[in-house]
């Protein structure tokens, strides 16, 4: 039984972080009990258990409604909006140590005819680990689904040793003509101001994984693919409603972000942070004309952010364009109003669960996924 949870309204304030291609075989469709209630505070929510998975990291919805859901372990599933049936659709070669997983999940923007879905996970190669952009089309047969014809698209470089700040998170663009990927630091201080290097920034591709055509910093000798730089962990991006590209990293010790990405910025990792090192060591703070581009919104304490949503539907008109926020060490969801170009902080709702990833539904409900081995995905919807 999918156990609704009435929770009253709490504000909680952020707490301190010290830290941060082949196919499996196709299993039957196999039903899934509803995971136990837990009396967590969500502040205005009616909040409803839908299901449970092994270290999930990232949920994405289909047209029709179901649920892509990515585990750490690299399996992907395809799962009903009640949560009862689910399907191991495909089992990826990830590297999984560490922060390493099989990571985000976005269908195309044209996945109504073509059945494509994108995504991205961590692997081992020669020299190294890195986060790999790659594809598949999904065979919807019923009883069969899986996913075929997977190929990957676009590999970071370079490989480096490690096991952290893969990043991997994708957004398409409003027109779907580009894809935008974001490629961490790997935990290394030079690559992000490197400009032979893909990692520590945000990348700018077609949907088949090549550079796309008059990105900004080509002429200055960067890779061709890059957009943005200076980045350290970038865990979360989107566009909202009028075309503005948001994405949000890990600080150091402090100084997570919320940051605005214009073409061929520089965000100043590891130069300039609102943070600290996490030895006490202090970094220049972000300063008005020191040449970096400055976090719309920062926090410190840490919220630790996991995914991004940018709100569009009409369940909570109120909170319509502003931006959803997963808090994992803070366990909450974070919520920031955008207006424009700016932002400010808005609720901080606490869970009780490390938030991964935070995504709309059809229907305007706010869907949440909890980190760890028994993480819950949660519908959020209007307390009546």
């Amino acid at each position: 039984m999918i156990r609704p949870l009435m929770f009253t309204a709490l504000l909680a304030a952020s707490t301190a972080c010290t830290g941060e291609e082949a196919n499996g075989p196709a299993p039957a469709p196999t039903a899934t009990p509803s995971p136990a209630a837990s009396a967590t505070p969500a502040g205005g929510f009616a909040t409803t258990a839908v299901a449970q998975f092994d270290s999930p990291w990232a949920i994405a919805f289909l047209p029709d409604a179901r649920i892509l859901v990515t585990q750490k372990d690299g399996q992907m599933l395809l799962v009903s909006a009640d949560g009862r049936q689910r399907r191991t659709i495909a089992t990826l070669p990830v590297s999984s140590a560490g922060q390493g997983a099989l990571m985000d999940v976005v269908p195309a923007p044209d996945f109504a005819r073509s059945r494509r879905v994108y995504f991205s996970y961590s692997a081992a190669g020669d020299g190294g680990k890195g986060v790999v952009l790659a594809r598949g089309v999904l065979d919807d047969a019923p009883g069969a689904e899986r996913l075929r014809s997977i190929e990957a698209l676009y590999r970071a470089t370079p490989l480096v040793d490690g096991d952290g700040h893969f990043s991997g998170r994708i957004a398409f663009s409003p027109d779907g003509q580009y894809l935008f990927f974001t490629a961490g630091d790997r935990q290394k201080f030079t690559p992000a101001q490197d400009k032979d290097a893909s990692l520590g920034k945000v990348l700018r591709l077609t949907p088949d994984g090549k550079p796309a055509a008059g990105n900004p910093l080509a002429a200055q000798g960067f890779l061709p693919e890059v957009w943005s730089y200076g980045h350290r962990n970038l865990l979360g991006i989107a566009f909202d409603a009028q075309g503005n590209l948001w994405e949000q990293e890990m600080g150091p010790q402090g100084g997570d972000e919320l940051n605005l990405i214009l073409p061929g910025r520089n965000y100043g990792w590891p130069n300039v942070s609102n943070g600290s090192h996490y030895d006490g060591r202090d970094i220049p703070d972000h300063a008005p004309g020191d040449g970096y581009e400055a976090p719309k919104v920062w926090w410190n304490p840490v919220i630790s952010p996991g995914g991004l949503m940018i709100y569009s539907g009409k369940l909570f008109p109120q909170w319509a364009g502003d931006a959803f926020i997963g808090g994992l060490s803070s366990q909450s969801l974070v919520r920031v109003d955008l207006n424009g170009t700016q932002a400010t902080k808005g609720d901080q709702w606490p869970m009780g669960a490390r938030i991964r990833d935070v995504a709309e539904g059809p229907d305007g409900a706010i869907w949440v996924i909890e980190d760890g081995a028994k993480g819950r995905l949660l519908k959020l919807t209007p307390r009546a």
